[in-house]
Protein backbone atom coordinates (compact mmCIF):
# COMPACT_ATOMS: atom_id res chain seq x y z
CA UNK A 1 0.00 0.00 0.00
CA UNK A 2 2.65 2.37 0.59
CA UNK A 3 4.54 1.99 -2.60
CA UNK A 4 1.58 2.89 -4.57
CA UNK A 5 0.69 5.84 -1.96
CA UNK A 6 4.11 7.34 -2.61
CA UNK A 7 3.67 6.87 -6.35
CA UNK A 8 0.52 8.68 -5.81
CA UNK A 9 1.35 11.60 -4.06
CA UNK A 10 3.52 11.96 -6.74
CA UNK A 11 1.46 11.97 -9.50
CA UNK A 12 -0.68 14.23 -7.30
CA UNK A 13 1.98 16.79 -7.28
CA UNK A 14 2.83 16.84 -11.52
CA UNK A 15 -1.02 17.61 -11.78
CA UNK A 16 -1.76 21.28 -12.30
CA UNK A 17 -5.45 20.58 -11.74
CA UNK A 18 -5.63 18.22 -8.87
CA UNK A 19 -3.26 21.00 -7.55
CA UNK A 20 -5.50 23.73 -7.80
CA UNK A 21 -8.67 21.52 -6.54
CA UNK A 22 -6.74 20.22 -3.88
CA UNK A 23 -4.58 23.09 -2.65
CA UNK A 24 -5.58 26.60 -4.14
CA UNK A 25 -9.14 26.55 -3.82
CA UNK A 26 -10.16 24.98 -0.55
CA UNK A 27 -6.85 27.86 1.39
CA UNK A 28 -8.14 30.41 -0.76
CA UNK A 29 -12.24 30.22 -0.14
CA UNK A 30 -10.71 29.21 4.00
CA UNK A 31 -8.28 32.09 4.40
CA UNK A 32 -11.48 34.20 3.12
CA UNK A 33 -13.89 32.60 5.54
CA UNK A 34 -10.88 33.45 8.38
CA UNK A 35 -10.29 37.33 7.09
CA UNK A 36 -13.82 37.96 7.34
CA UNK A 37 -14.30 35.52 10.80
CA UNK A 38 -16.21 38.56 12.55
CA UNK A 39 -18.44 38.94 9.74
CA UNK A 40 -19.20 35.28 9.48
CA UNK A 41 -19.46 34.93 13.18
CA UNK A 42 -22.89 36.97 12.90
CA UNK A 43 -24.03 35.51 10.18
CA UNK A 44 -23.88 32.02 12.41
CA UNK A 45 -21.58 31.17 14.62
CA UNK A 46 -17.17 30.55 14.81
CA UNK A 47 -18.81 26.98 14.54
CA UNK A 48 -20.54 27.62 11.40
CA UNK A 49 -16.92 29.17 10.13
CA UNK A 50 -15.25 25.75 11.31
CA UNK A 51 -18.13 23.23 9.14
CA UNK A 52 -17.46 25.08 6.13
CA UNK A 53 -13.60 25.33 6.15
CA UNK A 54 -14.04 21.33 7.06
CA UNK A 55 -16.27 20.68 3.67
CA UNK A 56 -14.75 22.91 1.99
CA UNK A 57 -11.42 21.14 1.98
CA UNK A 58 -13.56 17.49 2.09
CA UNK A 59 -15.46 18.67 -0.82
CA UNK A 60 -12.94 20.20 -3.47
CA UNK A 61 -9.67 18.87 -1.73
CA UNK A 62 -10.68 15.47 -0.91
CA UNK A 63 -13.96 14.25 -2.38
CA UNK A 64 -13.04 15.85 -5.83
CA UNK A 65 -9.11 14.84 -5.64
CA UNK A 66 -10.29 11.10 -5.08
CA UNK A 67 -12.84 10.84 -7.84
CA UNK A 68 -10.39 12.19 -10.08
CA UNK A 69 -7.75 10.15 -9.52
CA UNK A 70 -9.66 7.19 -9.47
CA UNK A 71 -11.22 7.54 -12.69
CA UNK A 72 -8.03 8.48 -14.29
CA UNK A 73 -6.09 5.45 -12.87
CA UNK A 74 -8.84 3.96 -14.36
CA UNK A 75 -8.37 5.24 -18.24
CA UNK A 76 -4.90 4.61 -18.49
CA UNK A 77 -5.35 1.48 -16.98
CA UNK A 78 -3.09 1.37 -14.15
CA UNK A 79 -5.88 -0.14 -11.96
CA UNK A 80 -6.20 -3.13 -13.89
CA UNK A 81 -2.30 -3.46 -14.00
CA UNK A 82 -2.21 -3.01 -10.00
CA UNK A 83 -5.32 -5.60 -9.96
CA UNK A 84 -2.78 -8.05 -11.75
CA UNK A 85 -0.38 -8.00 -8.94
CA UNK A 86 -0.03 -9.69 -5.39
CA UNK A 87 -1.62 -6.48 -3.67
CA UNK A 88 -5.34 -6.87 -2.61
CA UNK A 89 -8.40 -4.46 -3.73
CA UNK A 90 -8.62 -2.88 -0.44
CA UNK A 91 -4.45 -2.68 -0.44
CA UNK A 92 -4.89 -0.95 -4.01
CA UNK A 93 -7.83 1.63 -2.97
CA UNK A 94 -6.54 2.49 0.33
CA UNK A 95 -2.95 3.53 -1.37
CA UNK A 96 -4.72 5.74 -3.91
CA UNK A 97 -6.52 7.22 -1.65
CA UNK A 98 -4.34 7.76 1.08
CA UNK A 99 -2.28 10.95 -0.37
CA UNK A 100 -5.51 12.99 -1.00
CA UNK A 101 -6.46 12.02 2.66
CA UNK A 102 -3.38 12.96 4.05
CA UNK A 103 -3.03 16.55 2.28
CA UNK A 104 -6.84 17.06 3.48
CA UNK A 105 -6.10 16.47 6.97
CA UNK A 106 -2.75 18.31 7.40
CA UNK A 107 -4.90 21.05 5.27
CA UNK A 108 -7.82 20.95 7.69
CA UNK A 109 -5.69 20.82 11.12
CA UNK A 110 -3.86 24.27 10.01
CA UNK A 111 -6.75 26.42 8.65
CA UNK A 112 -8.81 25.29 11.65
CA UNK A 113 -5.62 26.15 14.10
CA UNK A 114 -5.17 29.77 11.95
CA UNK A 115 -9.01 30.23 13.13
CA UNK A 116 -8.49 28.93 16.78
CA UNK A 117 -5.53 31.71 16.35
CA UNK A 118 -7.25 34.92 15.43
CA UNK A 119 -11.05 34.08 17.40
CA UNK A 120 -9.99 31.54 20.39
CA UNK A 121 -10.09 27.95 20.89
CA UNK A 122 -12.77 25.36 20.22
CA UNK A 123 -14.49 24.42 23.22
CA UNK A 124 -14.22 20.47 22.63
CA UNK A 125 -11.38 19.59 20.52
CA UNK A 126 -11.82 16.23 20.93
CA UNK A 127 -15.16 15.86 19.99
CA UNK A 128 -14.06 18.50 17.09
CA UNK A 129 -11.63 15.80 15.89
CA UNK A 130 -14.24 13.44 16.00
CA UNK A 131 -16.14 15.33 13.54
CA UNK A 132 -13.76 15.98 11.22
CA UNK A 133 -13.38 12.31 10.70
CA UNK A 134 -16.87 11.43 10.63
CA UNK A 135 -16.72 14.34 7.74
CA UNK A 136 -13.63 12.47 5.78
CA UNK A 137 -14.96 9.15 6.20
CA UNK A 138 -18.03 10.52 4.45
CA UNK A 139 -16.32 12.35 1.80
CA UNK A 140 -14.40 9.20 0.79
CA UNK A 141 -17.29 6.83 0.72
CA UNK A 142 -19.28 9.54 -1.40
CA UNK A 143 -15.97 9.46 -3.90
CA UNK A 144 -15.88 6.02 -4.10
CA UNK A 145 -19.35 5.84 -5.25
CA UNK A 146 -18.83 9.00 -7.48
CA UNK A 147 -15.83 7.48 -8.87
CA UNK A 148 -18.19 4.53 -10.34
CA UNK A 149 -20.20 6.67 -12.23
CA UNK A 150 -17.24 8.82 -13.66
CA UNK A 151 -15.85 7.78 -17.45
CA UNK A 152 -12.32 9.85 -17.25
CA UNK A 153 -10.56 12.68 -15.12
CA UNK A 154 -12.33 15.31 -17.48
CA UNK A 155 -15.91 13.61 -16.90
CA UNK A 156 -15.33 14.23 -13.45
CA UNK A 157 -15.14 17.99 -13.28
CA UNK A 158 -19.16 16.69 -14.47
CA UNK A 159 -19.73 14.27 -11.84
CA UNK A 160 -18.55 15.74 -8.53
CA UNK A 161 -20.13 19.17 -8.81
CA UNK A 162 -23.48 18.04 -7.15
CA UNK A 163 -21.94 16.61 -4.43
CA UNK A 164 -19.73 19.21 -3.71
CA UNK A 165 -21.63 22.07 -3.98
CA UNK A 166 -24.68 20.24 -2.27
CA UNK A 167 -22.66 19.08 1.48
CA UNK A 168 -21.26 23.15 1.40
CA UNK A 169 -24.78 24.27 1.06
CA UNK A 170 -26.09 22.01 3.47
CA UNK A 171 -22.99 22.82 5.87
CA UNK A 172 -24.26 26.64 5.02
CA UNK A 173 -27.66 26.25 5.93
CA UNK A 174 -27.56 24.06 9.05
CA UNK A 175 -24.95 26.51 10.25
CA UNK A 176 -26.30 29.23 9.43
CA UNK A 177 -30.23 28.58 10.44
CA UNK A 178 -29.26 25.78 12.99
CA UNK A 179 -32.02 22.42 13.67
CA UNK A 180 -34.19 23.92 15.63
CA UNK A 181 -36.47 23.85 12.30
CA UNK A 182 -36.74 21.23 9.98
CA UNK A 183 -34.08 19.22 12.25
CA UNK A 184 -34.87 15.79 11.07
CA UNK A 185 -34.81 16.87 7.40
CA UNK A 186 -31.38 18.86 8.41
CA UNK A 187 -29.95 16.03 9.86
CA UNK A 188 -30.90 13.27 7.60
CA UNK A 189 -28.59 15.31 4.55
CA UNK A 190 -25.43 14.23 3.60
CA UNK A 191 -23.28 16.84 6.01
CA UNK A 192 -26.16 18.01 7.90
CA UNK A 193 -26.00 16.72 10.99
CA UNK A 194 -21.81 16.40 10.50
CA UNK A 195 -22.01 20.41 10.60
CA UNK A 196 -24.35 20.18 13.82
CA UNK A 197 -21.47 18.15 15.48
CA UNK A 198 -19.04 20.63 14.50
CA UNK A 199 -20.59 23.46 15.28
CA UNK A 200 -21.41 21.80 18.97
CA UNK A 201 -17.71 21.36 19.23
CA UNK A 202 -16.39 24.48 18.26
CA UNK A 203 -18.98 26.69 20.10
CA UNK A 204 -19.73 24.66 23.30
CA UNK A 205 -22.63 24.60 25.56
CA UNK A 206 -24.15 21.36 24.08
CA UNK A 207 -23.57 17.85 26.45
CA UNK A 208 -21.35 15.25 24.43
CA UNK A 209 -23.47 12.76 24.43
CA UNK A 210 -25.82 14.45 22.65
CA UNK A 211 -23.57 15.34 20.07
CA UNK A 212 -22.28 12.43 19.32
CA UNK A 213 -25.83 10.90 18.34
CA UNK A 214 -25.02 12.92 15.18
CA UNK A 215 -22.34 10.74 14.17
CA UNK A 216 -25.36 8.11 13.19
CA UNK A 217 -26.20 9.49 9.92
CA UNK A 218 -23.23 10.59 8.99
CA UNK A 219 -22.21 6.93 8.94
CA UNK A 220 -25.37 5.78 7.64
CA UNK A 221 -24.06 8.08 4.46
CA UNK A 222 -20.92 6.30 4.33
CA UNK A 223 -22.84 2.64 4.46
CA UNK A 224 -24.89 3.51 1.53
CA UNK A 225 -22.22 5.08 -0.42
CA UNK A 226 -19.87 1.96 0.47
CA UNK A 227 -22.64 -0.01 -0.79
CA UNK A 228 -23.79 1.75 -3.85
CA UNK A 229 -19.75 1.81 -4.81
CA UNK A 230 -19.71 -1.85 -4.34
CA UNK A 231 -22.10 -2.07 -7.16
CA UNK A 232 -20.89 0.58 -9.14
CA UNK A 233 -17.33 0.94 -9.13
CA UNK A 234 -15.62 -0.51 -12.01
CA UNK A 235 -11.42 -1.52 -12.33
CA UNK A 236 -11.52 -1.21 -16.12
CA UNK A 237 -12.68 1.48 -18.30
CA UNK A 238 -16.28 1.47 -19.69
CA UNK A 239 -17.17 -0.13 -23.14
Amino acid sequence: MLSIALSELIQIFRNRLILVTSFIMPVAVSAYFIHQHEVFAELGSLGYIAAVVVFTVGAFGLYTTTVTTLASRRQNLFLKRLRSTAAGDTSILSGLVFPATVIALVQVVAILAALAGVSGSPANVALLAVGVLAVVAMMLALALATAGLTNSPEHAQVTTLPVSLGVIAVASWVGISGTEELATLKRLLPGGSATELLVDSWNGGVAVTDSLILLAPTFGWVVASVALASRLFRWEPRR
